[in-house]
Formats: C-alpha cells, sequence, structure tokens
C-alpha cells in the first residue's frame, strides 16, 4: 500500500476555539530540539476546494502552491 507521511498540527485560541492543520511532516522524532523552533507562522486565504477531493489530489494542490510560492520569493 502507498502510503503518504502527514502530520497533524493542533492550534487553539485564547477564545476556546481549535483548527486543526494537515502537511508534510516538519517535526519529526530526529529532529533537534534546537532545530525545530518556530521562526514564522502563515495562513493562507481561505480557498474552496471539491468535496470529494482526495488526499493525495489536496497534497499535489498544495506541493504547486508552495512551488509557485518559492519561487516568488527574493
Amino acid at each position: 500500500m502507498k502510503t503518504l507521511a502527514l502530520q497533524l498540527i493542533t492550534v487553539e485560541l485564547d477564545n476556546g476555539s481549535q483548527g486543526i492543520f494537515v502537511g508534510w511532516p516538519l517535526v519529526t522524532a530526529d529532529t533537534a530540539i534546537g532545530d525545530g523552533q518556530v521562526e514564522n507562522l502563515w495562513f493562507s486565504d481561505i480557498q474552496d476546494v471539491p468535496v470529494h477531493l482526495t488526499l493525495e489530489q489536496l497534497m499535489e494542490l498544495l506541493r504547486k502552491q508552495l512551488c509557485s510560492c518559492d519561487s516568488t520569493i527574493q
């Protein structure tokens, strides 16, 4: 079976609201404590995606957006 490594990040606001974000692993068991500090955090605009989008299709959509962002950063 083909697998895809994912990591969930739960964010809780001071009003008690919570959100879960899914993405490629950022923090792993072998990440040293000193090498895993958060420096920046960005939130994208809210985007509507098809209801029946597979996880693989969603991750490909995200990968394409990240690649285009990387190419525009100076």
